[in-house]
């Protein structure tokens, strides 16, 4: 199986998609899953430094404060 962006299957990902779209006969180009994955990838790595975040300042539950203080390192990233 093929795998696009961060280790994200192209199968998983259009199957991600298509458990939304409300027409089962909606088709998504090779160029939006890739995209898809990388908007994930992305995500998940934010989540992540979050949960970090949270965990470096003693805290039980993620908050957008977390998100916030993290989003800045996530920019310069690219």
């Amino acid at each position: 199986m093929e795998e696009i962006g961060a280790g994200f299957r192209k199968e998983l990902v259009s199957k991600l998609l298509h458990l939304h779209f409300k027409d089962d006969k909606t088709k998504v180009s090779g160029d939006a899953l890739q995209l898809m994955a990388e908007l994930l990838k992305i995500f998940v790595v934010a989540a992540i430094r979050s949960i970090r975040q949270a965990q470096a300042e003693d805290l039980a539950q993620v908050d957008v404060e977390q998100l916030e203080k993290v989003l800045p390192q996530l920019l310069l990233d690219f």
